[in-house]
Formats: structure tokens, sequence, C-alpha cells
């Protein structure tokens, strides 16, 4: 039997069937996925800055609890933390919280840690001047970071936020240890019905490319569109310098 018989015949004895009966149920857990991403990315987004704000805080004990916290979640592996927020919050509230609360504070909090960095990064790579600017025409201090810093901040992290939702995306994956049925777990569960292991993670891993990289397209579309409204908005200022001379 030659190799082209053989493909043809792995293709309608073996992968349509695991296709045509489980594709389904696998795809079901791409929805799980995303979903926990966009709320983990969320969560990430706000506690994170919050948390780099108290990182470049002159207050010391601020400082401290910012630093220990990023210390705690980027120095222990999530899988780690989901198991204790799964397994410790019903300890101390005296009650079960559930698969999908636990996945979803364990996937924020460890989001959060990554966040904090890059905005801190983002924040300190802004000129001072534009600070003293905001200082001198009047602004309090929390408008001159909310109206000013923020913003360019944000234009330059841009890319390494893409980069760290993409992680985010790929580490949810971690929340099948808690039995949440994302697209990990789903996969698991079709390989000890089919014992297909190749076959079953080989479609799970085309998914997961699927998703990064729309999220990858996204997250560019929008740098793109960033850098043109930057560039709009400075031709005005040249032309008025221009005038002026």
């Amino acid at each position: 039997m030659g190799t082209y018989d053989r493909l043809t015949n792995y293709f309608a004895q073996i992968l349509w069937p695991l296709l045509e009966g489980y594709f389904g149920y696998m795809f079901a857990g791409v929805g799980v996925t995303l979903l926990l991403t966009a709320i983990g990315v969320g969560i990430g987004s706000v506690l994170g800055t919050l948390i780099a704000l108290g990182r470049l805080s002159r207050l010391r004990l601020l400082n401290k609890l910012a630093s220990g916290y990023v210390t705690f979640f980027r120095g222990t592996p999530l899988m780690v933390q989901l198991l204790l927020i799964y397994m410790g919050l019903p300890f101390l509230l005296g009650r079960p919280i559930g698969e999908w609360p636990s996945a979803i504070i364990g996937l924020g909090l460890n989001s959060a840690a990554y966040v904090a960095e890059i905005v801190r990064a983002g924040i300190q790579s802004v000129d001072r001047g534009q600070r003293e600017a905001g200082l001198a025409i009047g602004l309090p201090p929390s408008k001159v970071m909310r109206l000013i810093v923020l913003p360019q901040a944000f234009r330059k992290i841009l890319p390494a936020l893409g980069n760290e939702f993409i992680a985010l995306l790929k580490d949810s994956s971690l929340v099948s240890v808690i039995s949440l049925e994302d697209l990990m777990r789903r996969s698991d569960i079709v390989v000890t019905v089919t014992y297909r292991p190749l076959e079953i993670y080989a479609m799970t891993a085309l998914l997961y490319l699927v998703m990064t990289s729309v999220i990858g397209r996204l997250v560019g579309r929008v740098e793109r569109r960033l850098a043109l409204d930057v560039r709009t908005q400075s031709r005005p200022a040249v032309q008025q310098g221009a005038q002026a001379t």
C-alpha cells in the first residue's frame, strides 16, 4: 500500500470519525477559554495598573505590599496558585466557591502581577518633562498621571500587553487541573475515550494557534491605528511651527 493510500485510509477511518464525533464537543471549550481570558485580562489590566502605581508610590508600606504581590505571583507557578485558591478559599470562607470563580480569580491575580511590571516600565519610560509640564500648568498629580502619563505609556506598552494577553490565553489551559471544562480539559476527556492522544492534541494545538493568531492580529491593528492617530495629531503642530518661522 502506497503513502497516498495509507493517508487516505487514515483520514477516512480515523481522523474523520474523530472530527465528526468530537470536534464540536472540543470546540465548545473554545468559548470557555476565550471567556476566561477576557475576564482575566480585564481584572489583570485594572488591578495591574493599580499595583504598578503602588510600586511607584513613595509610600513605603504601599510600595512594599505591591512589590510583595508581584514577587509572589511571578515567582510561583500558576497551577499552584489555582490549586491554592480552589482549595484554600473554601477553607477560609467555610463554603465551596466552584471552578469558575476559582479560575477567574487565579487568572486575574496572576495576570495582574505581569501587567503591573509592564505598566510600571511604561510609566517610567515617559519623559519626566511631560509630568513637570502638567504640574506647571496647575494640574494635580492624579490628573497628570491619568491624562498625560498613562495615555503615552499605553502606546509604548501595547505590544508587551498583547504578548501578555496571548500568554494568558495559553496559560488558561491550566484551569483543567480544577476540572473546569475549557478546551484543554475537554481534550483530555476525549483522549480518555478515544485513546488517540496524537490526533486530539494536534487539533487542540491548532485551535489554540487560531485563537492566539486572531488576538495577535487584533493587537497589531490597534497598534497601527494608534500610530496613525499620533502621526495625524502631530501634523498640525509641525505645520504651525513651520508657519511661525
